[in-house]
């Protein structure tokens, strides 16, 4: 099954509104057409009702970096799905590495705000992923098998198409080293092959599997031309509009590109 490629741009701490401005209207002009391929930009909080304001006459979708699982309450400093909704977001990250090993988000954590982005009408983006010395014990896919029944824990399969997973190993990110295009392919292989057991053949050919962790306009081609890999996942490179617009054609220089979702 074809699946439409995705291109999602994760600024993590980064960019005051001003120059998320700056870099939407740049972005917007150099960028005329993307028409075979879903963008997505993921700024801070803060930028986001800017963001969604740019962007509301664009193609161009919005997503936020994380969430509260409550629709409301004592929480200082959370933000509520509904909140998000009103920004103009359509995605959401669910368990980003840097939010289970630096924030402690446990795996129940993580279930309960895709299942609460699932009932807000946000899509969201569960994050995977090993470290290297994980990795380098061979427990490459014990880890995300935890990480897959934890993160989708209740989830029906007919809501799966509006999940998108993210495998982004923990050694890759921010550290210029990127898994191979076979490495990346094989990992996510094995995914999609985890989804086909838990759910269905069906279910797990219409998901979306992302890859995430140093990718570059150089290295971009080389891994969507992978047959599991459905898009990217970019942090620094995302963070220029020149760079995030070559990545953006990269891939709609694919074969398939235009596929629908």
């Amino acid at each position: 099954m074809k699946r439409r490629l995705l291109i999602a741009g994760n600024w993590k701490m980064h960019k005051t509104p001003q120059e998320t401005q700056q870099f939407i209207e740049s972005f917007l002009a150099g960028v005329k057409e993307f028409s075979s391929c879903d963008v997505l930009l993921i700024p801070s909080f803060t930028s986001l009702d800017r963001a969604g304001r740019l962007l509301s006459e664009s193609r161009v979708f919005i997503g936020a970096q994380d969430m509260h699982s409550d629709a409301s309450g004592a929480y200082t400093g959370a933000i509520s799905p509904g909140m998000l909704v009103a920004c103009g977001c359509n995605f959401v990250l669910t368990g980003h590495s840097e939010r289970r090993h630096v924030f402690g988000d446990s795996d129940d954590v993580v279930n309960r705000k895709l299942h609460a982005a699932l009932e807000n009408e946000l899509r969201p983006i569960l994050c995977v992923g090993e470290t290297l010395d994980q990795r380098q014990r061979g427990r490459t896919e014990s880890v995300l098998e935890d990480q897959l029944n934890g993160g989708l824990k209740g989830i029906d399969e007919k809501v799966l198409a509006d999940i998108v997973i993210a495998y982004e190993p923990v050694w890759a990110i921010g550290t210029g080293k990127t898994a191979t295009p076979e490495q990346a392919q094989a990992v996510i292989a094995f995914i999609r092959d985890w989804l086909e057991t838990h759910f269905s053949k069906p279910a797990a050919g219409a998901m979306r599997i992302l890859y995430g962790g140093s990718v570059t306009p150089a290295n971009v081609r080389s891994l969507l031309a992978q047959p599991d890999i459905d898009g990217a996942l970019i942090g620094g490179a995302s963070l220029d509009p020149d760079s995030f617009a070559q990545i953006i054609a990269a891939a709609m220089s694919l074969p398939g590109g235009d596929a629908p979702c």
